[in-house]
């Protein structure tokens, strides 16, 4: 009846592992997508435009500040 015991208490554990793992990777996909959007857009609009590289400087920062905004976002919320 030990094991069984034990087996209880390493499942609270393992699930807060997991939970944080999600957490912390939610962060790293958040940040790398918002960055990745904002190059994707700048690179678009300028060869439609012809604005070589204004707007894809304009939209990298773009891109890192909602990276920024999102990362304190999701820091404030964890439970």
């Amino acid at each position: 009846m030990s094991k069984r015991s034990n087996d209880k208490e390493d499942k609270p554990k393992n699930s807060q592992a997991f939970r944080d793992f999600a957490y912390f990777s939610q962060i790293g996909v958040t940040m790398v997508a918002s960055v990745l959007v904002g190059v994707l857009l700048g690179r678009y609009l300028d060869g439609l435009l012809g604005t070589n590289p204004w707007l894809l400087l304009i939209f990298s920062l773009l891109g890192v500040g909602a990276a920024l905004k999102q990362l304190f976002d999701i820091s404030g919320n964890k439970k």
